[in-house]
């Protein structure tokens, strides 16, 4: 079934789902900010800058789910029976988000790294591949901009969202590949043990669960304001269109003489034979 043929919904959720959202998501990072700046303790080692992890780890994890969201949906637009302009629309939305998820990761991880190695950036294994994983979306969101046909837009797009996302395990997997300055997972480690606990590790779940809300809630957002960009531009053609026609039948309308408006010559013979 043809996306040009499918009536897609403006909206992903409900009015009154995407309004609850909002104000859980709002409570729920008002919440995190007390946790992570008074209610968990700090580190005994990297002292009140290990709270970065608290905003930085939630980032990173929306920054993947956003990226899955985007190839899952780019994948349903590919295959023919599930094509859909909702899932174009679903995949653009998310990557934009996750684009800005990542840059927020990128910058909270250098906050973060100044006191604990001493500098802003290092050309760690981690830091690369997200960079990387951040320029490739980029690309991705650009490539969305170049005007085509909605179809053939949508396939190259859903392509090279695909193919962008071969990075998103490379970069999770790049402290376990290569020596890094990173340290090892945190939460889950090979044999699947927590090396968090307590208010700590209640804080940084609190997190991830505070920033998926507010992913949730900003697709829909995003969503919502891409079905109005398209409908905005479909009423410029229409407009053009209709510009464009009335004034090739004004041009086209006979004068008081019988001659086109747009036949000087059968205009001026008109005139001398008056005279």
């Amino acid at each position: 079934m043809s996306d040009t043929t499918t009536t897609a919904s403006s909206r992903l959720y409900r009015p009154r789902v995407s309004t609850v959202l909002g104000w859980c998501s709002l409570g729920s990072l008002v919440t995190l900010a007390l946790f992570g700046l008074w209610g968990a303790p700090s580190d005994e080692v990297q002292s009140d800058a290990q709270r970065l992890m608290y905003l930085h780890v939630p980032t990173a994890w929306v920054a993947y789910l956003a990226f899955g969201v985007t190839a899952l949906a780019s994948a349903l637009w590919l295959w023919p029976r599930t094509r859909s302009t909702v899932w174009d629309r679903v995949a653009g939305s998310s990557a934009e988000i996750g684009v800005l998820f990542t840059g927020l990761c990128l910058v909270l991880g250098s906050l973060w790294g100044k006191p604990v190695w001493g500098a802003w950036w290092a050309w760690d294994a981690r830091l690369v591949t997200t960079a990387v994983l951040f320029f490739l979306y980029l690309g991705y969101l650009a490539l969305r901009r170049i005007p085509a046909a909605p179809d053939a837009r949508a396939k190259r797009c859903a392509i090279a969202a695909l193919i962008a996302f071969v990075d998103v395990p490379i970069v999770h997997f790049s402290v376990t590949w290569w020596r890094t300055l990173h340290q090892d997972g945190t939460v889950f480690t090979d044999d699947l043990k927590a090396h968090i606990h307590g208010v700590m590790a209640f804080t940084l779940w609190f997190g991830v669960f505070a920033f998926t809300l507010l992913y949730a809630y900003l697709l829909d957002r995003r969503y919502r304001l891409m079905v109005l960009d398209e409908d905005r531009e479909d009423r410029e053609v229409a407009r053009a269109i209709e510009e464009r026609v009335g004034a090739s039948t004004h041009a086209g309308t006979p004068s008081a003489n019988g001659a086109s408006a747009s036949d000087p010559v059968a205009a001026g013979s008109a005139s001398g034979a008056q005279s």
